[in-house]
């Protein structure tokens, strides 16, 4: 295997302690800027070169290969912590580390080995995954075919794909003969990908999740990944997946918590009928704080918790701890999406008529929670949930869960 032209550099974390300060530290300095970036959609290339160096974006690669692998329960947090300072840029690693979780579930040992040097040494992976204008999210167009020489053809067209236009290498889900589901892994200035910065979504607008277009790209045999094979048998790809997605609505539901906080203490006015010199003093405003305070800690405690059962499945995989794991997790992003919408709306209920200024743009946290809980309806997992719970229906493998 050779990599792309492109030097990369970066610090190898050593373990969860590590990771959980560099994210705490990285989540301070994106805080900074954050509303400015998000309201002249201004793409977060230095930043993610920060968080690239910070190497942050290696720490689930396994010790055997010089990495941290950390806890399921320390990534979840990891992402929480930079989702609360911007949303926006803590979505676009999240395709990052699930196909970085790909390879190591289904990953030949000498494509672990060249993978895992390239995320070590600070490249990023995008996705391009989901298609529009199809049956469903399932119904797959693009086409992975194989040539004479044996490598193999890949065209189609990837819509929503996040992280893409920042990546050094764009996993690409396809379909093969007999339909099966591949990822191959595609430079991404390799010749015949063509990437569009056409996202216009009213929140997370600097994630240029845009359109990849495939045209007969040719890929070595050695960049393709079974992934059909994941699902055969029991499998967190899904839990692990869909954790990070209520980890980043958690973060959002505590970052829109916080200003509201912080904008109530020092801008609001009392209501002149509460006969108070502050707003914060207001038992009416007390009261909100306190209702949305156990809101967002109800959605870190069901995160934490659901980290915690995929980690113990992982120890001890079998059809029974995978389901038990999905349905933690199903649990979590149910409520961390009710808690993200609510806390992301309640800000201008709490704050008042001067925090509508659209030039404060305190809307984001309302509009970056409103899109990104669009990723897959809770109300299907509520049915997981309920099956499970009523009649001991272990839920799907379809990845989703």
């Amino acid at each position: 295997m050779h990599a792309p032209e492109r030097t990369a550099t970066a610090h190898v974390i050593r373990d969860d302690t590590e990771a959980l300060a560099v994210a705490a530290a990285l989540a301070e300095e994106f805080r900074t800027g954050a509303a400015e970036r998000d309201a002249a959609r201004r793409l977060p290339h230095r930043e993610l070169a920060r968080l690239s160096a910070s190497g942050l974006l290696a720490v689930t690669v396994p010790r055997s290969h010089g990495g941290a692998q950390v806890s399921t329960a320390t990534l979840a947090e990891v992402f929480r912590r930079l989702a609360a300072a911007d949303a926006s840029l803590s979505q676009i690693p999240q395709s990052h580390f699930v196909y970085v979780n790909v390879l190591c579930r289904q990953g030949t040992a000498e494509q672990q080995a060249f993978f895992f040097g390239e995320v070590l040494a600070g490249r990023r992976l995008g996705n391009a995954q989901s298609e529009a204008g199809t049956r469903h999210v399932q119904d797959l167009r693009t086409r992975l075919e194989p040539a004479p020489d044996g490598s193999y053809v890949l065209s189609g067209v990837k819509h929503y794909t996040t992280g893409a236009l920042f990546a050094d290498w764009i996993p690409v889900l396809a379909r093969g003969r007999d339909e099966a589901l591949w990822v191959a892994y595609v430079p991404r200035d390799a010749p015949g990908v063509r990437i569009v910065d056409d996202w216009d979504g009213m929140g997370q607008r600097t994630t240029a999740s845009g359109t990849v277009h495939l045209a007969e790209v040719t890929v070595p045999a050695d960049r393709v990944v079974p992934h059909h094979l994941t699902f055969r048998s029991p499998q967190l790809h899904g839990a692990v997946a869909q954790l990070l997605h209520a980890a980043i609505d958690t973060g959002i539901a505590a970052g829109a918590l916080a200003e509201a906080g912080a904008f109530v203490r020092t801008r609001s006015r009392p209501w002149f009928e509460s006969d108070l010199d502050s707003a914060a003093e207001d038992p009416l405003l007390i009261q909100r704080f306190g209702e949305l305070a156990v809101r967002v800690r109800a959605a870190e405690a069901l995160l934490a918790s659901a980290a915690g059962t995929v980690d113990a499945a992982a120890g001890a995989l079998t059809d029974d701890s995978a389901a038990e794991a999905s349905i933690a997790v199903a649990a979590a992003k149910v409520v961390a999406a009710e808690a993200a919408v609510e806390t992301g709306s309640a800000l201008f209920e709490v704050a008042g008529t001067r925090s509508a200024q659209d030039g404060l743009n305190l809307h984001r946290h309302w509009r970056d929670a409103r899109t990104h809980t669009l990723h897959d309806p809770v109300r299907w997992k509520v049915q997981h949930i309920g099956r499970y719970v009523l009649n001991g229906v272990r839920p799907p493998r379809h990845g989703l869960l």
